[in-house]
């Protein structure tokens, strides 16, 4: 097995550490910090396989397959999480939005494939990934925030976090928007994949 797919494969096992460090946030908060150092290091993993496997001409089918598989496991597990944690922080309905564009995409990939066509990333793709990739670390870096509190006594939050939490809403608002336009794109430059499909 060469570099690129060693990262890519570490991306997907590194999943299930971070959600379970994620999940297990609201007690014991420091676990926030290694969910958040897990997901930043998964996502370089991201970078650098795809880099390496197109500079070294080390493209595999299995690389292919499993690289946006990774990605994907990554980011609706962190999706999922932060949801699960706190509907104010990210709302249900953005997650499903944004995993339900996934879901199609990736039917889509799948019929082209059949028919031996490949559907290349777009820039909004990219633009939609890195937005997402941001929003998802900002939002974990003020997830304490966004818990509910067991003692009676409020909560005040710092102008750093207040400023974070502003970044996290424009930034997933953003990403939404572009999860929509992205979808879209590959929609239109596409249809014709759906063409006699029973």
């Amino acid at each position: 097995m060469n570099l690129p797919n060693k990262l890519t494969l570490s991306r997907a096992v590194m999943v299930p550490f971070f959600a379970a460090f994620l999940l297990l946030t609201p007690q014991y908060s420091w676990f926030k910090w290694i969910a958040f150092g897990i997901f930043v290091i998964a996502s370089l993993t991201d970078l650098l396989d795809g880099k390496i496997a197109r500079k070294y001409n080390l493209v595999t089918n299995f690389g292919k397959f499993m690289d946006p598989l990774a990605d994907k496991l990554l980011v609706c597990s962190a999706l999922i999480g932060i949801s699960a944690l706190s509907q104010s922080a990210i709302p249900a309905w953005i997650t499903m939005i944004i995993i339900a564009r996934e879901f199609i995409i990736s039917g889509f990939r799948l019929i082209a494939a059949e028919k031996g066509k490949v559907i290349a990333a777009s820039m909004w793709g990219k633009w939609k990934t890195t937005f997402q990739m941001v929003m998802l670390c900002v939002k974990m870096l003020v997830l304490d925030s966004y818990l509910p509190v067991t003692s009676s006594a409020s909560v005040i939050i710092s102008m750093p976090e207040t400023v974070l939490r502003i970044i996290g809403d424009v930034t997933m608002y953003i990403a939404l928007i572009l999860t929509v336009v992205s979808l879209v794109d590959y929609l239109m430059k596409n249809k014709d994949v759906l063409k006699d499909v029973d």
